[in-house]
C-alpha cells in the first residue's frame, strides 16, 4: 500500500471513529491539525508519513473521554495501523507521538523526543490557541458544565500534572493555566511564527471580554 492510500485509509478511519465526538475534539479538529502539521513540516527534515499519521490519529481515544487512561489513544492508534499493515517502527513513533505529545505530558520530565513530534506538537498546539482555539475552549468548557467566568475563582500557574487533569475551574482560567503559554512552548519555527498571531488575538479577546464584564 502506498503512503497516500495509508492516509487516504485512516482518514476514512478517524471520520468515522469521531462521529459522535465532543465538538473541540472531532474529525475537524484532526483535520487541522493534519493541515497545520503538513504545512510545518514542510520546513523540517522529517517523515512525513509518521507526521501524517500521528496528526491524524493523535485524539483517535482521548483520555479525558476514557477515564484518564493515557495509553488507551497509543493502544488504538496501534491496533488501527497493524490491521493496515503499516511498517512496525513507524507504528512504534505514531504511539510515542501519541504519548508524549500532549500539555499534560509537559508536567513529567521528556523521555521521548523527535522532530516529528515537534511538529505534531506544534500543530495541536496551534488548534488550542487564537480564534479556534478560544471556540474550544469553551465548546469543551460547556461540555463539562463549567462557568464561564468567576472572578472568584483566581487562575492557579502552578498546577501539578492531577490538579492540571481534574482541575473544574471557570474556562477563562483555562487561557492562563494553558493558552497563553503555548506561544512559548512552539518547537519549529513555522510553529512560532503562526502562534504569536493567534496569541496575539487571544490577548486582543481577553481585552475586550474584561472591558464587557466591568
Amino acid at each position: 500500500m502506498s503512503d497516500a492510500d495509508i492516509v487516504g485509509q485512516t482518514i476514512a478511519f478517524v471520520k468515522q471513529t469521531l462521529s459522535d465526538a465532543e465538538g473541540g475534539h472531532d474529525w475537524w479538529h484532526i483535520q487541522r491539525v493534519h493541515t497545520n502539521a503538513r504545512r510545518i513540516a514542510a520546513g523540517e527534515s522529517c517523515h512525513l508519513l509518521t507526521v501524517e499519521l500521528a496528526a491524524l490519529l493523535h485524539d483517535i481515544a482521548d483520555s479525558k473521554f476514557h477515564g484518564g487512561d493515557e495509553e488507551i489513544g497509543p493502544r488504538t492508534a496501534g491496533d488501527y495501523l497493524k490491521s493496515i499493515n503499516v511498517n512496525a517502527a513507524i507504528i512504534e513513533h505514531v504511539q510515542q507521538i501519541i504519548r508524549y505529545m500532549s500539555f499534560k505530558a509537559s508536567f513529567d520530565k521528556p523521555s521521548f523526543h523527535s522532530t516529528e513530534l515537534a511538529i505534531v506538537q506544534d500543530a495541536d498546539r496551534l488548534d488550542a490557541i487564537g480564534a479556534i482555539g478560544i471556540a474550544r475552549a469553551f465548546t469543551y468548557g460547556g461540555f463539562k458544565g463549567r462557568e464561564l467566568y468567576n472572578p472568584e475563582i483566581e487562575p492557579n500557574l502552578n498546577m501539578s500534572k492531577e490538579e492540571y487533569k481534574n482541575s473544574a475551574a471557570p474556562t477563562i482560567n483555562h487561557f492562563y493555566e494553558k493558552l497563553l503559554l503555548l506561544k512559548d512552548k512552539m518547537n519549529t519555527s513555522t510553529g512560532k511564527q503562526l502562534a504569536q498571531q493567534r496569541h496575539n488575538f487571544m490577548l486582543s479577546y481577553l481585552q475586550q471580554f474584561y472591558s464587557e464584564v466591568q
